[in-house]
């Protein structure tokens, strides 16, 4: 069943959970179904679901034989113990022939090519693809179609399809996140269980009320996003070049797919068949009242704001397909000195490094840069999202920490998410003007293809999510020069990364990592409610807002100057107790992740990190030096020996 829409043909794609369930919808009105295996896939929460090797390759034989395609999702982060199983899959993968796989991790890209496969590749959503750089890059990899970025406009997606000939797939229905693609990374952190391993535990649909300024505010479930339903817009996603409609669901049970397709597939042919007198409405009313949650349709017409929370069953945090409870509020666990024994012993054996280490610092204002330089530290990185009420870094301020820098190397921090404007911006601040800085800190593929001809030092952020040696040999190969370890990865697979990875490998050691980044302003709940109650913050400054769950634990979330949203950690992340032993092993860049930090504090902290590198041997004792009543820190993903098996 083909659909011939202008040149292009157009698919409306359809999940598939169980080989049952792909049996009924490989025989509806979808032009093509997606699934997973038994591993390596972002839906890993329920044993009798996916597809086991069989049911695979019998699926991708009968879609065939409708004449219609068969995507298989391979769309996790891969652990260092899953890049083995990997090979092996792939090879079946490859014999059995699926129209494309669809991936997160380039370490995936990297075993393709190693073992000279046949195989197509799909961006996954988890990629987070938004502007035409990174298309373009990706087309030079060889990947053949994106899965749009869910804050992704249809506007800014028919202005790229008009200068690339990548394909483009959009979701049009079901359960969305409220952080970027790739970039929510408290579960994994909270749990063990990354939400870029397919195991979410779902912290963005607590419970929480929002502090701000000493008030309380009455909000619910102020992270719960509406589900997705672009039902009423099928003419302006077929106009705007997409040509694969998604519909999300590989939780959800036959029956409840079997009428979304027959809805979706029915308008698409009826606007195929008759643009003029085109019913947008038809069955709108029978998916409302058939809705899991309340429906929007998210960033396809631009930022929706608070229109796009839910409240309609939020609070139970159970999954649909079988009532169990993703998870309740819980505290960050606490640096304690049993952990951190054990933790020497993991790391112990390896002989000391001649290497010298060196400490790197990002900081949020120009402030903040004076007193890093005064200090001497090894690398300073500007950050590329300032966090309110500082301002982004001016020209004039850049050249003059240029001008005091000393030993102290600088780089240029990039914005996460950067669209076309961003861009042009950089490239007339840096074509312009003869700035004497020593590189970038890059966060997207797509920077690297625009900015590496600069001849500038490229180094990778945390956001680049490197969770094996694959992937930083991938960025390596691209052009930079070090990487940043995820913030996610547990301790062994930490280990074997760093120690497996050709490129160096830099390890945030201190404060406070973004876990959520958003696109959704939670400040602008402080505009519209009237406050219930007083009380100040705990722990943040009270002009941040915080996020108090239920159990009273208050999570930060800083704005910045482009009105995007930064939760971090309740506590700071610190290693200082074992620096020593990660030198060993080979991590010689440790990075203070100090935004958030007023200047003395920031001093201090520098002070004790220094002091810490020049002399190993003292580092628990200058711990001990670092805490005090109102400090409290936590290992992150460190108090965890092996993260939640994606197999």
């Amino acid at each position: 069943m083909n659909r011939q829409f202008h040149p292009k043909k157009i698919e409306l794609l359809a999940p598939a959970g169980t080989f049952e369930i792909f049996q009924k919808i490989i025989k509806s009105g979808a032009n093509a179904v997606y699934f997973g295996g038994k591993s390596l896939n972002m839906r890993m929460h329920r044993e009798d679901y996916n597809f086991t090797r069989e049911e695979m390759k019998e699926a991708v034989a009968m879609a065939h034989s409708f004449n219609k395609k068969a995507y298989i999702a391979v769309n996790s982060l891969l652990s260092q113990k899953d890049l083995k199983e990997a090979e092996a899959y792939l090879q079946f993968l490859n014999d059995i022939q699926p129209d494309a796989l669809i991936i997160q991790d380039f370490a995936i890209l990297e075993l393709i090519n190693r073992l000279h496969l046949n195989l197509p590749l799909h961006a996954s959503v988890m990629m987070n693809a938004h502007n035409l750089q990174t298309i373009e890059a990706f087309k030079e990899l060889g990947i053949t179609r994106i899965v749009a970025s869910r804050e992704m406009d249809l506007k800014t997606i028919q202005n790229l399809h008009l200068q690339t000939d990548m394909e483009f797939e959009y979701f049009i229905h079901g359960d969305m996140c409220i952080a970027h693609g790739g970039q929510c990374l408290y579960s994994g952190i909270l749990f063990g269980k990354s939400s870029n391993r397919g195991l979410c535990m779902k912290p963005c649909r607590w419970s929480f009320q929002i502090k701000k300024d000493g008030f309380i505010f009455p909000t619910e479930y102020p992270m719960a996003v509406k589900d997705m339903c672009m039902y009423e817009h099928i003419p302006e996603i077929m106009e705007s070049g997409i040509v694969s409609f998604k519909i999300e669901g590989r939780m959800r049970d036959a029956e409840y797919l079997m009428h979304l397709i027959h809805c979706y597939s029915d308008a698409i042919d009826r606007y195929m068949e008759d643009p003029i007198g085109y019913d947008r409405k038809k069955n709108m009313q029978v998916i409302y009242e058939n809705r899991k949650r309340d429906v929007s349709t998210a960033y396809a017409f631009g930022k929706p704001g608070l229109a796009n929370i839910n409240s309609r069953y939020e609070g139970t945090g159970k999954l649909y397909s079988h009532g169990k409870v993703f998870s309740s509020p819980v505290e960050e666990r606490e640096i304690s000195k049993e952990r951190v024994k054990e933790i020497k012993k993991i790391l112990m054996g390896r002989s000391p490094s001649p290497k010298k280490a060196i400490l790197s610092v990002k900081v949020n204002s120009y402030e903040q840069g004076k007193v890093a330089l005064e200090e001497g530290v090894d690398v300073l990185y500007l950050s590329g999202e300032v966090f309110e009420p500082d301002h982004p870094f001016s020209k004039k301020e850049i050249l003059h920490l240029i001008r005091q820098k000393k030993n102290t190397k600088i780089y240029l921090g990039l914005p996460r998410m950067m669209f076309e404007d961003d861009f042009s911006r950089y490239r007339r601040l840096f074509n312009a003007n003869a700035l004497d800085v020593d590189g970038l800190l890059i966060t997207n593929l797509g920077a690297i293809r625009e900015f590496r001809q600069l001849g500038w030092e490229l180094i990778g952020d945390y956001c680049l999510n490197i969770y094996n040696h694959e992937a930083a040999n991938f960025y390596q190969k691209q052009g930079l020069s070090a990487v940043t370890l995820s913030v996610e990865i547990p301790l062994k697979d930490a280990i074997d990364t760093i120690q497996k990875s050709s490129i160096p490998m830099e390890v945030i050691v201190h404060g406070s990592p973004v876990v959520m980044y958003m696109e959704h302003d939670l400040y602008e709940n402080t505009l519209v409610l009237d406050p219930i109650g007083y009380e100040d913050n705990h722990g943040a400054d009270h002009s941040i807002l915080v996020l108090a769950d239920e159990k009273g634990y208050e999570h930060p979330v800083y704005r910045d100057h482009r009105g995007r949203n930064h939760m971090t950690l309740c506590k700071d992340l610190c290693y200082l107790p074992f620096l020593k032993e990660l030198h060993a092993i080979g991590v010689h860049r440790f990075r203070i992740e100090g935004c958030h930090y007023d200047l003395n504090r920031f001093q201090k902290i520098i002070r004790i990190y220094q002091e810490a590198l020049r002399d190993l041997t003292r580092c628990e004792c200058l711990f001990a030096s670092l805490t005090s009543v109102q400090d409290r820190f936590t290992l992150g993903s460190f108090q965890f020996d092996e993260g939640g098996d994606s197999s």
